[in-house]
């Protein structure tokens, strides 16, 4: 008789249109990466490898073996066991660590801009961007920055900052002495997400910097990190391919899971990831090695903040020069609470005698948050972070290694897409206001609301911080500059709901107008410019 020939099983992969024999189908997980996943109690990453496809274990195995599974060991522990630990009291800020608004002599503020003017031509000032986020909140699957707000101009916040970096170089130019050699450029780190990257980039190559120089601006990504259950176990997502069409529309709400258009069908990832907050910016500046290149182009000072601010005083020169003046390593900008409950991060002092830090709202006790200073009549914890900050580079490289070293990570709780559908986990973020525990000096400096603070969150329509909010705050402002400089105003609809905008190429904070608005008439709204 004549021997039966083996059987060969054979599957397709519809995935790949590529075929698959039953020894593959059989194939455990590689053993030496399961022993590393046990070491670390996360092999249940493989629960469903007999489910996969071949090309499904590859992106499975792939994606493992791309993660740092010993640093995040290491930030899970940590996190973790920091819940529930006792931390000092927090104390009122001292008097003694503020400029406020009042106190503030016409002096102090040219000398201090005069200072900044100087360091500022001497390149001694970069510009640090936070710009990861999505502008979802506001019905854009764009980077915040692309976001027009609705000015005369139509100018995006991208463009608005650019210009103000552009009216800063143009004023320390001026103000230097001739036969400086200062270089008067400000050179621009912009940190994106793997979510912004790609479209912050071609946003900026398509509108030519706004006028920047294209090698003064540099774009780095900040980290991603898993989500894990409250065990600390890796979360993980549906681990196979959707083989359907999806919308424009639908796609673009999807963007904030993670899903990514790979020719017509949708790919989600294996291990869920979210990123590690604006306070990756440190770690991210030090695995770029941005730090070096700071460092490298003489940089001491570092104004950090972040994209959805549509006054934000970029390169600030009074600002600098305050920093500069107190000789602190760290400062920041501060406006008062507008009441007891607004849900804003406040400045405290941590402990007897401690640094200055930021306690989230949601973290000061109420009958704390309604404490009044008997002395001033105004609420003792009152100092509100808007993420207006100034860093020497030295900080920034101490701050870099001591959270690496720490590894505490803010645990948020939230819902996390995974194989089981939604579940409750913990997505893992460091803040950029982590940095001032480790500052052995820190100075804050008032700001006026009105004039430094039109934060864009929310979507037209909602109460606060929407985009008509923040165009509103914009034209009162210029406004009030083209009045002072002796210009004149006409309006069709009601004053309070218009007014003019001040291109930042004319003016960076209402100097230099008057040869171009006294006696002159503007109907609002409009756009002044050169």
């Amino acid at each position: 008789m004549r021997e039966e020939e083996p059987t060969v099983v054979v599957a397709v992969d519809t995935t790949t249109n590529t075929t698959t024999t039953q020894e593959q189908l059989l194939a455990p997980p590689p053993q030496a990466l399961l022993e590393r996943l046990k070491d670390y109690g996360q092999e249940d990453v493989f629960a469903l490898w007999d489910e996969l496809s071949i090309h499904e274990r590859q992106s499975l195995v792939n994606e493992i073996q791309s993660l740092d599974l010993s640093r995040i060991d290491r930030i899970i522990r940590c996190s973790l066991r920091s819940q529930g630990v006792p931390v000092a009291a927090i104390e009122p800020v001292p008097l003694s660590s503020v400029s406020t608004v009042e106190e503030r002599t016409m002096d102090d503020r040219e000398r201090w801009w005069k200072m900044g003017l100087k360091a500022i031509a001497n390149g001694k000032l970069a510009v640090l961007l936070l710009s990861g986020g999505q502008g979802t909140r506001l019905g854009s699957s764009d980077p915040k920055g692309c976001f027009n707000i609705g000015l005369p101009s139509g100018k995006s916040l991208f463009q608005i900052q650019a210009e103000r970096i552009l009216c800063v170089q143009k004023l320390a130019a001026q103000a230097a002495s001739e036969g400086s050699n200062g270089s008067f450029s400000i050179h621009w780190y912009i940190m994106t997400s793997p979510f912004t990257d790609e479209v912050t980039r071609k946003y900026f190559e398509c509108h030519k910097y706004f006028g920047l120089e294209a090698d003064q601006v540099t774009f780095f990504q900040q980290g991603t990190l898993p989500c894990v259950s409250k065990d600390g176990r890796l979360i993980m997502e549906t681990p196979f391919s959707v083989g359907f069409y999806l919308h424009k529309s639908d796609l673009e709400n999807s963007l904030h899971l993670g899903f990514c258009n790979h020719m017509s069908s949708i790919f989600i990832r294996q291990v869920a990831k979210a990123p590690d907050g604006n306070g990756g910016v440190y770690s991210a500046l030090k695995y770029s090695r941005l730090l070096e290149d700071m460092a490298m182009r003489g940089i001491k000072y570092v104004d950090c903040y972040g994209v959805d601010n549509a006054l934000v005083r970029v390169a600030d020169p009074t600002f600098l020069g305050y920093f500069i003046d107190k000789g602190v390593a760290s400062a920041a900008k501060v406006v008062r609470k507008a009441y007891p409950q607004e849900k804003v991060g406040v400045f405290v002092r941590r402990g007897k005698g401690g640094p200055l830090t930021v306690v989230e709202y949601s973290e000061l006790d109420p009958s704390l948050a309604s404490a009044i200073n008997q002395q001033t009549g105004r609420l003792q914890y009152c100092w509100s972070n808007v993420c207006l900050h100034m860093f020497t580079l030295d900080l920034l490289n101490q701050v870099a290694n001591g959270l690496e070293k720490d590894s505490i990570y803010h645990l948020a709780e939230k819902s996390i897409p995974s194989i089981h559908g939604y579940e409750m986990g913990l997505k893992l973020e460091q803040f950029v206001f982590d940095a001032f525990p480790y500052a052995p000096s820190t100075a804050l400096f008032e700001a006026l609301r009105e004039e430094e603070f039109a934060p864009v969150k929310n979507a037209n329509g909602a109460n606060f911080d929407t985009p008509d909010s923040a165009r509103l705050l914009v034209l009162r402002l210029h406004t009030r500059w083209v009045v002072a400089a002796g210009g004149f105003l006409t309006h069709s609809v009601p004053l309070y709901a218009t007014g003019v905008e001040v291109s930042p190429l004319c003016s960076y904070s209402g100097e230099n107008l008057e040869a171009i608005c006294r006696g002159r008439t503007f109907h609002a709204p409009c756009e002044i410019s050169f």
